[in-house]
């Protein structure tokens, strides 16, 4: 019921609106996806330390009782 350029601009307004609301959610996936990522390398990480502080601790102890 509005007048026509009142029309082109409310539609040219509301596209540039619906177009930032979608590449937002492509960046807020984008980044939830490097979050869940960094999640899952940190806790190969941490294994990977772990695994290396116990192989530490042996190789220590097995250093030592040989003296």
């Amino acid at each position: 019921d509005l007048p026509t350029e009142h029309r082109i601009k409310l539609e040219a307004a509301s596209k540039r609106v619906i177009e930032s609301t979608q590449r937002r959610k492509r960046i807020l996936n984008l980044v939830q996806e490097a979050l869940s990522q960094l999640r899952l390398d940190m806790k190969y990480l941490m294994f990977d330390l772990e695994a290396t502080r116990r192989e530490r601790d042996a190789y220590k102890d097995g250093f030592e009782s040989d003296f």
